[in-house]
């Protein structure tokens, strides 16, 4: 996905609940810190987004550009609504958010995950495309390990899995 098609899915996320915040938590967060990202960083034609005004407008935005809609199959990138549990977050990544606003998002401001937050999020996520993205970003510099290492650290976490999540940070480090 491309900043623009990011831009276009926060207008049509405004146009249809009314609201002008979006946080963007899943992967193409990142192009609010990195608009012109590496590509294989802007692989997914998703875009996660949730709205702080209000749970109920995640089905919205499912229902009217979600996967399979007439928007998706029109643009060929989708909005998948989200709730704020959905991703597992270091304390203050609320503080960090990179605004994403231009002329092109109908007045909507696209509040982008911070890349070491996401990264966070992506090691606890552990699916094999999240440890891919995060070897991506190790890879082009776009994140520091021990900032990184730190943000994990500053994470609620169960403490039965703390140790799981610290080891796949080591593993992806070393790939």
């Amino acid at each position: 996905m491309k900043r623009a098609e990011l831009e276009h899915l926060l207008r049509a996320a405004a146009g249809i609940t009314g609201a002008d915040r979006f946080i963007v938590i899943g992967s193409q967060a990142i192009l609010g810190q990195f608009p012109d990202a590496p590509a294989e960083l802007l692989v997914s034609m998703e875009a996660d987004l949730y709205s702080p005004r209000d749970a109920h407008e995640a089905d919205l935005i499912d229902g009217s550009i979600g996967e399979g809609s007439p928007f998706h199959r029109t643009f060929g990138y989708f909005a998948h609504g989200v709730g704020k549990e959905t991703a597992t977050l270091p304390t203050g990544w609320r503080e960090r958010l990179v605004p994403l606003a231009s002329g092109v998002t109908g007045g909507a401001t696209g509040l982008c995950l911070e890349v070491h937050d996401l990264a966070v999020s992506k090691v606890v996520a552990g699916r094999p495309k999240d440890v891919q993205f995060i070897a991506d970003l190790l890879r082009h510099g776009l994140v520091n390990v021990d900032k990184l290492r730190q943000r994990l650290r500053e994470t609620k976490l169960d403490e039965r899995l703390r140790e799981v999540y610290e080891a796949r940070l080591s593993r992806i480090t070393r790939i």
